[in-house]
């Protein structure tokens, strides 16, 4: 008996309990709504290729395409922010590139409907992880640069990232948890800390991370979870300030 198809984010799997064929969206179609006339289609695929699966896979392109969108948002705040310092700056493009915005584009984008994914990543719902999206989302934008041109792959990124580039500004912007951290411990005169990775656990369709932030003279390491490596670190280092500066004569 065939049980009915699962459809979950533009992505068809054969069997909710032993997903074992998928059907992925015809990457042409991708491309048509980027409004790119591919010369060579093949690259798309690759990009939207997991290295879950067997053969090619996508990471060389997402490392190509890392660096080229955090170029691109690094020269578009530089140009919208004259007046922003090194600090600011820095701020800024890491509250445009990080995992959770890419994602969040990716998703827009419907990304999860045209990856192509291992049958172990199909059963943990690999289509819909942040981390995966965010990779695919870079992998792209590399294989659009080598395609297309520097000119054409600027252009996609900044439309893609038009309404966010439009929202941030150097006052909406705080530092992050681990920035304080660093910041409070140098103004001591103490050791940045280190962050180790103790855990992965695999919770029903994500990845739970499991860090300690080790700080130089503590007795004990401060631990944090999420989702992500960085949310880990980051739910760490806040639980180290917590401890820290209501720790009083202890941390001084």
């Amino acid at each position: 008996m065939v049980s009915r198809p699962d459809r979950r984010a533009g992505v068809v799997v054969i069997s909710r309990q032993r997903p074992t064929q998928i059907f992925r969206q015809p990457v042409v179609g991708l491309l048509e709504q980027l409004g790119i006339a591919a010369g060579d289609v093949g690259l798309y695929d690759r990009a939207l290729t997991h290295r879950s699966t067997t053969g090619h896979h996508n990471e060389r392109l997402e490392f190509l395409g890392d660096a080229w969108l955090g170029f691109v948002i690094a020269e578009a705040i530089y140009q919208r922010f004259p007046q922003a310092d090194e600090g600011q700056l820095t701020r800024l493009r890491a509250s445009l590139v990080n995992r959770e915005v890419l994602a969040g584009v990716a998703l827009e984008l419907n990304l999860g409907a045209y990856l192509s994914l291992g049958e172990g990543e199909l059963k943990s719902g690999g289509w819909r992880r942040a981390s995966i999206l965010g990779n695919a989302l870079e992998a792209l934008l590399g294989a659009v640069y080598l395609d297309q041109g520097a000119e054409r792959a600027r252009e996609l990124v900044l439309t893609l990232f038009h309404t966010r580039l439009e929202t941030v500004s150097p006052g909406t912007v705080s530092k992050d948890a681990k920035t304080r951290l660093q910041e409070w411990l140098q103004a001591r005169q103490r050791a940045l800390p280190c962050y180790l990775t103790r855990a992965v656990e695999q919770q029903a369709e994500r990845q739970i991370f499991r860090v300690e932030c080790v700080v130089e003279g503590e007795p004990e390491p401060f631990p944090g979870s999420g989702d992500s490596r960085r949310r880990a670190e980051q739910a760490a280092a806040e639980r180290a300030l917590a401890v820290l500066t209501g720790a009083g004569a202890h941390t001084e």
